[in-house]
């Protein structure tokens, strides 16, 4: 779970106006919101106004989070230049890229784990995903950011920034939202409520925020199966796919059921403050967050297969997924004088992803034969639980002069384990096999990453508006995996009712590594309104132990081996190297801001995706090297004192340098990747535009207007589009508000996506496995993600 170059988002993204720095020496606890149009950051360690701070960040404050309806980075992305996160739906979190350092295929069912970059909640590193309410405002920061966080990071950091628990202030703020889908059946919800209570003033307060969100799907199963195991998946057969159909209206009937809008999302969301302040300069903050999604299929289709519409899945089971997440933390703020400031940070974080999916064109595309079980059909079970336990201290100089400092210390201790099933219901009857519960195959994994590091920057002021920062960190970690495969349908290791794993059928692997990534920045501000900065850093992403168990050799040839050689266990880290050129400027009396910043990241030892020689499970390896060059532009425009237009254009050429041999699979047969190929996953250009309107009346409110369009450039769904590749269309959006605005209260109507716009966002595997046959069965592998249609509601929120 990670936006422009340093610049304020007022609706959502604009240019921070330029406002009187704030105290070098500010901690950042102190760090203030968007009141009175400046927002004050506080990435550098420090709390500093956007405007002013020295390196490429951008920050969007809650009032804008707030007229955009921006609940999670999927929404704030289109917005954001260098930021790509695909529309695939409540199922995962997607995949987030950010200036184009991603290698692997896209994905129509997104991803629920980043580790190119750092995401985090207040001071706490997380794998979580969760809705953007009462949050103060979100920092995005492009590029490696190690010698200033916890988390090693590759291709840069999103911070949540909560709003923190008031000691003085009693307040209740309640939202909600009422909205029509287009392509559902039913209306859309959204409710969210915020209570500060202060306990004892000036010493103890909690801050309880609470949301339930249901987003109503689009996304018909029409084929579902009456009787898996008795029901014909495809009555209508055929040598070929031309030929195939779903049957006869009667054939319909008696084999298939229906699921409408199956890809809907319910998620109810909490997280509660506990401030505990024996005075200013000693705080405890004690923070449970906790948020669950479910939906009930894919928001995906399946590229026209046997005749399926856009808004339809051709797949024989339901698929569900539930997200439960869970996040335990305690902060201290500590004041150490007039010398430095003390954060300490603990916290565990656990996820829970309980997941289930058609199963029945993975197997047909493995050429095992069972579709000679005409009634043949499978489905899967997937259990995955992550475990994270980590602690941080940090210690900010506040001492005053011309040189600061941080340093710091990180651990991290990561716990991931999965189980895995397929069912072929049916099939062990038809075979003559004795296994009622037609368990087909199982898999667990289990494993363990610590990494521990320490890093540190200091600055030097050489002149009132000259300042050379260095850093420094050391990093290392380990890694350890245990995993066992089984067949029970056919193997002698479990017989039915055992579901137990041989201990011949459980291996384990390690691997470790350590190193130094640095960073040396440099700004000038030439006048009030007038900044250059340049970068040069390099960023690291820890290798890992692939989630797949290990072989057991010799390989035995009777049965289904699924599992990694031993060259196959592990991958090792991959770096970069970035160098960033920018320049902040506000003209013309401030009536146009504007930020523009030119970017090249080297990319060396890229972990890319591939398959195991055994089973074809996904597991990465490292490739060659890569490059990632472009600029990022943002923009705006106070054409009146009542009217302004933000601007932002993002342009990212993200290619290999190197030729990688073998790295792309495509129905079995590998592909090379060759030097120039463009990566996969985000765009080369996008940008949007947006007009922002206030009138205001007489009776102290006002009336806003807000209208966006934004443009998202074409996708490779594989790298250089080798092994069968597409090119993911480009396309543009529109949404527009209105809203009455008073000292209490805000009404408005808004609509999103208002022409209806059908977009495709992410393809899964690719056109070999498309309308194929085997034998007389039509596979239905190949998916595509599909952007949410055009929303219109309403919006009301209370504030007292």
């Amino acid at each position: 779970m990670t936006l422009l170059g340093a610049s304020m988002l007022a609706g959502p993204i604009a240019v921070a106006s330029p406002a009187i720095a704030l105290a070098a020496e500010a901690p950042a606890d102190a760090a203030a919101s968007d009141d009175g149009g400046t927002i004050v950051v506080t990435a550098t360690r420090r709390a500093t106004s956007l405007q002013d701070a020295p390196i490429n960040i951008s920050a969007v404050g809650s009032a804008e989070l707030a007229r955009e309806r921006v609940d999670d980075v999927k929404s704030l992305s289109a917005f954001t230049p260098g930021l790509t996160v695909s529309d695939t739906g409540p199922g995962s979190t997607g995949n987030i890229i950010m200036r184009g350092i991603s290698s692997g295929d896209t994905s129509a069912s997104g991803s629920n784990y980043q580790s190119a970059l750092g995401v985090y909640l207040g001071e706490v590193p997380m794998y979580l995903d969760f809705k953007l309410i009462d949050i103060s405002r979100v920092e995005v920061l492009q590029g490696p950011q190690g010698t200033l966080y916890g988390l090693g990071t590759l291709a840069g950091a999103i911070r949540y920034m909560p709003n923190r628990p008031n000691s003085s202030k009693f307040s209740v703020d309640v939202h909600a939202r009422g909205f029509m889908q287009s392509h559902s059946n039913l209306a859309g919800k959204n409710v969210d409520g915020t209570v500060n209570i202060p306990i004892i003033e000036d010493h103890i307060a909690f801050r309880t925020t609470n949301g339930y969100y249901y987003n109503p799907g689009f996304i018909d199963y029409n084929h579902l199966l009456k009787n898996p195991g008795v029901s014909d998946p495809q009555p209508g057969r055929s040598a070929t796919g031309a030929g195939a159909s779903f049957g006869s209206a009667a054939d319909q009937a008696a084999n298939f059921t229906s699921y409408k809008d199956a890809n809907y999302e319910r998620t109810f969301t909490s997280r509660n403050q506990l401030l505990l302040q024996a005075n200013q300069g000693l705080k405890l903050y004690l923070t449970y967050a906790h948020q669950q999604t479910s939906t009930m299929g894919r928001q995906a289709n399946g590229g026209g297969v046997l005749g399926t519409g856009r808004y339809e899945a051709p797949w024989r089971y339901l698929e569900p997924t539930t997200r439960k997440s869970d996040l335990f933390a305690a902060e201290f703020n500590i004041d150490l004088g007039h010398f430095a400031q003390l954060v300490a940070t603990t916290a565990i974080t656990k996820q829970k992803i309980m997941a289930e999916a058609d199963n029945t064109d993975l197997l047909l595309d493995l050429d095992y034969g069972y579709e000679a079980f005409p009634q043949f059909s499978s489905h899967n079970t997937t259990a995955s639980n992550y475990n994270q336990f980590n602690q941080e201290m940090r210690l900010v100089s506040t001492h005053g002069g011309p040189v600061n400092w941080v340093v710091g210390s990180f651990y991290n201790n990561m716990r991931y384990e999965q189980q895995y099933r397929e069912y072929v219901p049916g099939y062990a009857a038809w075979a003559g096999i004795n296994r009622p519960d037609d368990l087909e195959y199982m898999q667990f994994v289990k494993t363990r990453t610590k990494e521990m590091a320490v890093y540190g920057e200091a600055t030097y002021r050489i002149t009132p508006a000259w300042q050379v920062t260095g850093g420094l960190r050391y990093f290392k970690y380990d890694a350890f995996a245990q995993g066992g495969t089984d067949t029970p349908l056919f193997s002698s290791n479990t017989p039915y009712p055992l579901v137990v794993f041989a201990p011949s059928r459980i291996n384990s692997g390690a691997t470790k590594k350590d190193g130094m990534v640095w960073k040396l920045n440099t700004s000038y501000k030439f006048r009030d309104g007038l900044l250059a900065y340049a970068t040069y850093s390099t960023g690291y992403r820890t290798g890992n132990v692939n989630r797949v168990a290990p072989c057991i050799l010799p390989l035995n040839p009777n049965v289904q081996n699924v599992c990694a050689l031993a060259n196959e266990m592990s991958f090792g880290p991959d770096k970069t190297r970035n160098l960033e050129l920018g320049l902040r400027a506000s003209l013309f009396d401030k009536h146009v801001n504007l930020t523009l910043s030119g970017f090249h990241v080297d990319w060396d030892a890229v972990q890319v995706p591939s398959t195991t020689i055994n089973g074809a499970v996904g597991i990465t390896v490292n490739g060659g090297k890569a490059v990632s060059q472009g600029f990022e532009f943002a923009g705006e425009w106070k054409i009146t004192p009542r009217l302004s237009l933000q601007t932002t254009y993002s342009y990212t050429d993200a290619h290999l340098t190197q030729d990688a041999p073998g790295i792309v699979v495509s129905s079995g047969t590998p592909y090379d990747a060759k030097a120039g190929d463009r990566l996969p996953g985000s765009t080369k250009n996008s940008g949007s535009a947006q007009l922002n309107y206030t009138y205001p009346l007489a009776n102290g409110a006002a009336i806003d207007a807000n209208w966006a369009a934004t443009y998202t450039g074409n996708i490779y769904s594989r790298v250089g589009l080798r092994g069968n590749g597409e090119v993911i269309p480009s396309y543009v959006t529109h949404r527009a508000s209105i809203t009455y605005r008073a000292k209490t209260f805000d009404v408005g109507l808004y609509a999103d996506n208002i022409f209806n716009k059908y977009a495709v966002t992410a393809i899964s595997n690719d056109l070999s496995s498309y309308n194929r046959v085997r034998t007389d069965v039509v596979e239905r592998y190949y998916a595509q993600g599909v952007l949410t249609p055009r929303r219109v509601g309403i919006d009301v929120h209370f504030h007292y």
